[in-house]
């Protein structure tokens, strides 16, 4: 399900990378990467660079190395991460993309406040999620406001805003160091 080539159609993948504003050689991370669906794209908008693929499942980082094995992206790191902490070191990272994840997050300012220790000068987070009354997705009850999350990143001392990135079930909200 999270490869399915039809989610293209309301995710709109290239939207979402290009809305990263990224350069070859920037050090990207995808938290909560799931099976790499995003990773991928990152890995080669990024030949460069480096994609540091998080998720709190072990599973799916051993997919994900294996993954990155078998397209042959070297520029690929799977990272074992915790349900309170994405395991990025402090100013490591250009930018960092959450897709389909924020939702879950229970203490999400406290991991905003990692994510953006995480940033270098200049940084910035992208949080996509999905719209109140998307078709797909979490249970209404689940889901989140994009002005909620502009709160939260800036509760954890970034600017932030809702993006100008149209997706036809979801938003864009990006926060910046």
């Amino acid at each position: 399900m999270f490869d399915d080539p039809a989610r293209d159609a309301w995710q709109r993948p290239d939207d979402v990378v290009a809305a990263l504003a990224l350069a070859p050689a920037m050090t990207v991370a995808d938290v909560g990467a799931g099976t790499g669906y995003f990773t991928v794209r990152l890995a080669r908008a990024v030949p460069d660079g480096v994609v540091i693929a998080t998720d709190i499942e072990p599973d799916m980082v051993r997919y994900l190395d294996d993954r990155a094995r078998r397209e042959h992206l070297g520029n690929v790191r799977a990272v074992l991460a915790t349900a309170d902490d994405p395991h990025l070191a402090p100013a490591s990272v250009d930018r960092v993309l959450v897709v389909d994840t924020w939702h879950h997050v229970a203490a999400r300012v406290p991991f905003a406040h990692k994510l953006a220790a995480a940033l270098r000068p200049g940084g910035a987070i992208a949080i996509v999620d999905f719209t109140l009354d998307s078709p797909h997705g979490p249970p209404r009850h689940h889901r989140l406001a994009p002005d909620a999350v502009v709160a939260e990143l800036r509760a954890a001392g970034l600017a932030a805003e809702i993006a100008a990135t149209e997706l036809p079930d979801q938003y864009v909200v990006i926060g910046r160091r």
